[in-house]
């Protein structure tokens, strides 16, 4: 019986939907501070639905990201925040493994900010520091270059636990990065850092299949989780953007995105979930598809 693990959805989108209030780079941030507690029902609802991994509402917790806002104190605060809502979540359950995020520097799908190595390295390195030793592995998502994902290994392995890699591409062509480079370059710096897994995200699934057969020959364990927005508009490219100026699909419910993770299982990947607009009914179906297709969700 083949195994897969089944990550949670999106938590972000779904923060912004439950707190009311995304006109704000850091959003989920602020649910955090404002309304604690919120954080831990979204993870209890997705390890009912089936999911097995908890992913820490950490992803945006960056100096860079913080300190431009005047929260440069909370960054401390908020990385534990994010740990105690995901490990009282996992306590209730009773079971489950918990993934510390951590986000691109700078902001999302912005590789052309992205600093060199050197600089980024330690930027990523202090948040993995503290996530490491109370998560199960850490993972770096949408990583949007070949640049970007050499800083965030190099930050993020010397922590003792596994490191995940999830690297967003085009949401007009799967073989390429959102920096343009082919997908294929990152074989370099995979067989450097040797990370655990490597993974899509955060793009549209269409474009997932394309970017998995090239994921697949770097012989890691593999798998995806897409986005349900449209495309990422330019306003979104802009400085200090917030979520609402990005538009979710209507077509993209628990049945049709879990046609898109069963097709990736298919082709041999064994980490699906889903990312931004999705939610815990998509996780739920793809658990069903799953057990009803003989696989153990691990």
């Amino acid at each position: 019986m083949s195994r897969i693990t089944l990550l949670d959805g999106g938590m972000g989108q779904e923060i912004a939907t439950r707190a009311g209030d995304v006109d704000s780079p850091l959003w989920s941030m602020k649910a955090m501070m404002e309304q604690p507690g919120l954080v831990e029902k979204v993870h209890a609802e997705y390890f009912d639905a089936g999911a097995t991994i908890a992913t820490t509402n950490t992803y945006p917790v960056h100096h860079d990201r913080l300190d431009p806002k005047g929260l440069g104190d909370k960054f401390a605060t908020l990385l534990e925040s994010g740990l105690v809502e995901a490990e009282t979540a996992r306590s209730a359950h009773g079971s489950g493994r918990i993934a510390g995020a951590i986000g691109p520097l700078g902001a999302s799908y912005r590789p052309d900010i992205c600093p060199p190595v050197e600089v980024a390295a330690p930027l990523y390195g202090e948040v993995a520091a503290i996530l490491a030793p109370r998560v199960d592995l850490l993972i770096c998502e949408t990583v949007s270059s070949v640049v970007q994902a050499e800083g965030a290994l190099a930050g993020a392995m010397a922590h003792g636990k596994p490191v995940w890699l999830a690297v967003s591409v085009s949401d007009d062509d799967g073989t390429v990065l959102r920096s343009g480079e082919p997908v294929g370059d990152l074989a370099a710096v995979v067989a450097k850092y040797k990370p655990a897994a490597v993974l899509a995200n955060c793009s549209v699934p269409e474009v997932m299949q394309d970017a998995l057969e090239i994921i697949r020959g770097f012989d890691l364990p593999f798998g995806a989780y897409a986005n349900g927005f449209r495309h990422i508009s330019a306003a979104f490219l802009e400085d200090a953007p917030s979520v609402d100026v990005l538009e979710a699909r209507p077509d993209l419910g628990p049945a049709e995105y879990a046609d898109f993770a069963l097709h990736w299982v298919g082709m041999g990947a064994t980490i699906v979930g889903g990312c931004c607009e999705t939610g815990p009914a998509h996780i739920a179906e793809i658990a069903r598809r799953l057990e009803r297709s003989g696989f153990e969700i691990v």
